[in-house]
């Protein structure tokens, strides 16, 4: 079945398209896609991984047109950065 693997940094993106088995995993996919050569820094232990914007295991079960996200670690609080902090309301 064919499925898509994507990965974005702020200054490259990729998606692949990706051919797996029938009861494939997110893992199975992210590996048969061979992303991890082209972002030798992904860490799959630390970095969160979905299905088309919902967060799911590594090792759920993929179906036929299904993207892969694997998600950057947040590196600033958007709270912060909207300026929305209990501080600014007093």
């Amino acid at each position: 079945m064919k499925v898509s693997v994507t990965y974005a940094l702020p200054d490259r993106q990729t998606w692949l398209e990706v051919e797996v088995p029938e009861q494939a995993t997110v893992r199975d996919a992210i590996e048969a896609s061979g992303i991890a050569k082209a972002y030798p820094k992904l860490d799959l232990s630390i970095q969160k991984v979905g299905v088309f914007g919902k967060t799911v295991a590594l090792e759920a079960r993929l179906e036929t047109g299904q993207r892969v996200e694997i998600y950057r670690p947040i590196t600033a609080d958007p709270v912060a950065l909207r300026g929305d902090s209990d501080a600014d309301k007093n």
